[in-house]
């Protein structure tokens, strides 16, 4: 048995930073955020909240439509690289959050792949026949990490806070659904985009001052290495789940990828040989949330009555690890 996207939410906090906000805490400008990145704006937390807050809040508007249940919800996923504490992980915190006494939950941290191998994980927890509500969140708060000067500027304009959740249920009639699933890593490239501190290996403390002094706790990129490798790897492995679920590709309608860089996205559709206008994009308004951003995309979309029974969707992600990851989904 297929499973299916029965439901979706989103939440994304209140406080609005443009380009020229940011232009007023280091140096750089509307025009060159927007001509690297595609970004115009992004949203951080206003007070103090993690990600299974915003998570907890996704997962509100969902309850609210009264499409799915609460109560029958049996398995939580949650996909971040921010969570609120280093342990318990964040689905506890989000299980406890919703009231949902004994559910099982489970972090997964594949960072701007987490949702898609999330899927792949609640895909399977549904086929196993064991469950048949299986809650996924992508959350993230990034702006409480990142290096707000000159030093850390090239990482910090691309990241937002959001979170995006779905509910996955059996597709009875196995007409839709999940297709296919297709998904990589290569460790070798795992300090091409990574947190260095604070980290379980150093001795004797995870971090301490001359680290910080030497902005280790800030994330780091060498974006011309992630930017050369997204632009192969995504089309590659979106081909590799296409041919796995006997789908061309002049038969999707649409195509949901990570919403890291909109240059990285453009540059793939070239790659594809189509036109950008089959490839969503909200990263304008909502910058890079990692987990978070496809299914911010997919609650966007459905809301906007853009994904109809039976459109051929193709989701795709290329996120630090190296982490790729693919999905075909014919929509129900």
């Amino acid at each position: 048995m297929r499973s299916k996207i029965i439901a979706t939410g989103r939440y994304i906090p209140e406080r609005l930073v443009t380009n020229e906000d940011l232009s007023n805490m280091f140096d750089t400008s509307d025009e060159w955020i927007k001509d690297r990145t595609g970004i115009e704006q992004r949203y951080y937390i206003k007070d103090e909240m993690g990600a299974s807050d915003m998570a907890f809040n996704a997962c509100e508007n969902v309850f609210n439509e009264g499409i799915v249940k609460r109560e029958d919800i049996d398995f939580i996923i949650f996909a971040t690289l921010s969570p609120d504490h280093t342990f318990p992980g964040s689905g506890c915190f989000l299980q406890g959050k919703l009231g949902l006494a004994d559910v099982p939950s489970m972090d997964i941290r594949n960072q701007c792949t987490g949702f898609l191998y999330s899927l792949r994980m609640g895909d399977l927890l549904i086929k196993s026949g064991d469950y048949k509500r299986v809650l996924i969140a992508g959350a993230e708060v990034h702006s409480t990490g990142l290096d707000f000067s000159n030093n850390g500027r090239d990482v910090t304009v691309l990241f937002g806070d959001g979170a995006g959740v779905v509910v996955l249920g059996p597709c009875e009639d196995n007409e839709g659904g999940f297709l296919s699933f297709a998904l990589h890593s290569d460790g070798t490239h795992a300090k091409d985009l990574w947190l260095d501190c604070p980290g379980s290996r150093y001795t004797p403390s995870r971090i301490n001052k001359t680290m910080i002094d030497e902005g280790r706790h800030f994330p780091k990129m060498n974006g011309r290495r992630v930017f050369s490798h997204a632009v192969k790897k995504m089309p590659e492995v979106l081909m590799e789940a296409l041919e796995s679920s006997g789908t061309d590709l002049k038969e999707l309608d649409l195509i949901v990828p990570h919403q890291a860089n909109k240059r990285i996205n453009e540059k793939f559709a070239e790659m594809l040989g189509i036109s950008f206008g089959k490839v969503y994009s909200n990263i304008e308004r909502y910058g890079n949330t990692t987990a978070a951003s496809i299914p911010i995309a997919l609650d966007e979309l459905r809301r906007q009555g853009r994904l109809k029974k039976g459109d051929m969707i193709g989701l795709v992600a290329f996120g630090s690890g190296f982490t790729w990851a693919a999905s075909i989904v014919k929509w129900v």
